[in-house]
């Protein structure tokens, strides 16, 4: 019979970091990204005519709740008292960039909720908008998510 042997998972390298120590401060974060849609789906969206509802006002919804749970959605991620959450958008012909800005005072950065913010909030778009993207074979040639990327983060 074959000796088993057992490895201690805590030596697996994966751990939450210890920020006890670390002072309060005040932290912000600012994460932008951009969708990609069709001409027409924007002007949809502009005249609210889109059959699930005011687009943008749902996605800010969404961004902020994404904000809120990033602890729940991301293993290591602390739980914060998140103390401010702006969601705005910058709306182009064919285009909608869209800006999180998150503020807390605690021991670790936002910029993981600034990001996770973000990318719900496009997601969201994307699914209010899906019927009126697809083409005739259910495919969605001109929409995309893309350049999702921290702009700012500072610490006061």
């Amino acid at each position: 019979m074959r000796e088993k042997t057992l490895t201690h998972l805590t030596d697996s390298g994966v751990h939450m970091v210890d920020v006890g120590d670390k002072p309060i401060v005040r932290r912000t974060a600012t994460a932008r990204g951009k969708i990609n849609l069709k001409a027409s789906t924007i002007d949809l969206i502009k005249k609210e005519e889109i059959k699930k509802g005011n687009v943008l006002t749902t996605a800010q919804i969404a961004a902020i709740g994404a904000v809120k749970s990033t602890h729940h959605l991301i293993p290591l991620c602390h739980s914060l008292k998140i103390t401010g959450v702006e969601a705005d958008f910058d709306v182009g012909v064919d285009v909608i960039e869209m800006e999180v800005s998150v503020r807390s005072d605690g021991k670790t950065g936002v910029e993981m909720e600034a990001l996770t913010g973000v990318s719900i909030g496009l997601l969201t778009i994307w699914d209010m908008v899906k019927s009126v993207e697809k083409d005739e074979n259910g495919q969605y040639p001109s929409t995309n998510i893309s350049d999702i990327i921290v702009v700012r983060k500072e610490k006061k």
